[in-house]
């Protein structure tokens, strides 16, 4: 067995440059994915004026040619169509998936070649390489291993040269080139694991669910686009929402219940880390991050999402907002029949539940309903929750239904689930860089990371519902978004009925922008929104822009910093304010 970087450029087969058909990349995908359960490797191609569908037939049939060669006849063929191009997904044992995606690219050589009349290399060569790249691959132990994990419902985690068994408490990890014989199976477990997903609402769901494993004395541990952390202590920082953040934290031999935050692009590039998760929870899917790995509309976007329910147990449950369109149509379409929670009690999903006598969720006068198919339980009114902002916050308090859901299927307890609930607050310490609120000079001030047109509407139109003298705002986006995208995101703040708005250049995100034109689409679209000119200042950073607002602020004043960058000194700013007398 060659390790896996040496394998990685091991053939080349060279694409005609050509301005229609491109391969827009392959990737390994080492669990569940958007094709089905099985492991592999998928393809994206670009198709430029010329429709994709003859050519993903051609390229399916190089494909299958490749593999009947190979001796994989055995191996499956899926294949996607969407606006602009073509997918291929080629499925491969554990020890197989580079081998995989020289098939693909392989196969995509073959049929561009042939598009645009050239010979391309010859066939034989070609499976004679790839022959060659599978047999150095290949590592028999490892495929027995994860195969007699399966059988005795033990979960498994890959990832290039390594192999771990169980999770947390109950796990154990081997490098792929000296893997065990015999495992001591008697101590190889997995423990109740919770994967949350969704556009937005996703990071507080995930904190929030893994304080309740906390509330209720388990060692509970989270991954997140922010960090990993087990118990009280982070592991590491950085976006941690992929299967990397899952390895390390389902790795740490103290770990008795770990809730991974599953973001798209982990789910897209790799496929999901676990197979045997107890639930899953699925917030919304709302335009963001579109037009990456063939996922172009929000129907795509939440099929994407929704294959989060691959990675369940047996025996586990998916967890939905029966309030988001895209989200229902989806799970109708797939025929599924999952727990639903929403803030209306006339859902006609949660009607439906409770008269079918499922579990589900939903808010009525004021407080928090679960069910457990059976039973009914007020849990806890929303204006103990302090996420919920006195409820003037609905999407927390579709968060908090969500959690509460999945709680109750990890098996905690309504006691830690309501304990959570009513402590969790919205602040750097339990929940950074969503709605952090701040005490300065009788102002509030709310801390936001929200960057999407669906986030900035939910922050802004609760914060809106609150009295205040003045209202401010802080906006900055990043350069990679269209000038549509921008103004979009600008008008959508105007929720909060702003009386002064701070456009601040982000100088890490410019992304082929030039200084200033960021801002100055913010300030124009704030213009033609009503505000006057002098009403709308420009500043040369996110903290200084925070910091021109502070200045300005006085008793029954309130202000929104929606930040990406430089959150950690605008914090620090914040709480130097409040600490003033």
């Amino acid at each position: 067995m060659v390790r896996a970087e040496d394998l990685l450029y091991a053939a080349s087969f060279p694409v005609p440059e050509n301005p229609v058909l491109e391969l827009d990349g392959c990737r390994r995908l080492m669990g569940p994915n958007l094709f089905g359960q099985e492991t592999g490797a998928v393809g994206d191609a670009l198709c430029r004026g010329v429709d994709p569908a003859p050519i993903l037939a051609r390229w399916r049939d190089e494909a299958r040619r490749i593999l009947s060669a190979l001796g994989k006849d055995a191996e499956i063929l899926r294949t996607r169509l969407w606006d602009g191009g073509c997918t291929i997904f080629v499925s491969a044992e554990a020890d197989q998936m580079i081998a995989a995606t020289f098939v693909i690219e392989a196969a995509w050589h073959l049929t561009a070649c042939r598009h645009i009349g050239q010979s391309g290399m010859a066939f034989e060569t070609i499976v004679a390489d790839i022959a060659g790249i599978a047999k150095a691959e290949a590592n028999p132990a490892l495929v027995a291993l994860v195969a007699e994990a399966a059988e005795r419902g033990i979960d498994r985690l890959l990832e290039d040269d390594h192999l771990t068994l169980g999770h947390g408490a109950g796990s154990q990890t081997w490098d792929t080139a000296a893997l065990p014989a015999a495992p001591h199976w008697a101590a190889l477990h997995d423990i109740p694991v919770a994967l949350v997903t969704g556009t937005n609402g996703k990071t507080t769901t995930t904190r929030l669910l893994a304080a309740m494993g906390t509330a209720a004395g388990k060692v509970s541990g989270l991954s997140s686009t922010d960090f990993v952390r087990v118990g009280d202590e982070i592991i590491d920082r950085g976006d941690y929402s992929g299967p990397m953040g899952a390895r390390l934290l389902l790795r740490d031999p103290r770990l008795e219940v770990g809730v991974l935050e599953v973001a798209r692009g982990g789910i897209l590039r790799r496929g999901l880390p676990v197979t045997r998760a107890r639930v899953a929870v699925v917030t919304n899917a709302a335009a963001d991050h579109l037009g990456q790995y063939g996922i172009n509309t929000v129907a795509e976007l939440a099929t994407a999402k929704l294959t989060v329910r691959r990675a369940l147990a047996e025996d586990g449950v998916l967890v939905v907002n029966a309030g988001d369109a895209p989200v229902m149509d989806e799970v109708r379409a797939l025929g599924l029949a999952p727990v639903c929670f929403a803030l209306d009690p006339a859902n006609p999903a949660i009607a439906e539940a409770r008269a079918a006598g499922r579990a589900c969720g939903w808010l009525q006068d004021g407080q928090i309903m679960l069910s457990d198919g059976k039973e009914t339980v007020a849990l806890i009114d929303v204006a103990d929750v302090p996420l919920t902002l006195g409820g003037a916050a609905g999407y927390n308090i579709e968060n908090a239904l969500g959690a509460a859901l999945a709680a109750r299927v990890l098996g905690l307890p309504d006691t830690a689930i309501r304990k959570a609930l009513a402590s969790f607050r919205s602040d750097p310490k339990d929940n950074p860089g969503r709605a952090n609120e701040f005490a300065v000079r009788g102002a509030r001030v709310f801390v936001d990371f929200a960057h999407n047109p669906h986030s900035i509407a939910a922050v802004t139109g609760a914060l809106g519902a609150l009295e205040a003298r003045h209202r401010y705002v802080l906006l900055a986006h990043a350069g990679d978004r269209s000038d549509d995208d921008i103004r979009g995101l600008t008008s959508g703040a105007f929720a909060l009925r702003p009386d002064y708005v701070v456009a601040a250049e982000n100088p890490k995100y410019l992304r082929g922008r030039e200084m200033g034109v960021v801002p100055g689409l913010i300030r124009d679209e704030a213009m033609a929104q009503g505000l006057p000119a002098d009403h709308v200042l420009m500043a040369p950073s996110v903290a200084e822009g925070a910091a021109m607002i502070v200045k300005r602020l006085g008793p029954g004043d309130l202000a929104l910093l929606l930040v990406h960058d430089e959150r950690a000194k605008i914090f620090a700013m914040l709480e130097a304010e409040s600490a003033k007398i």
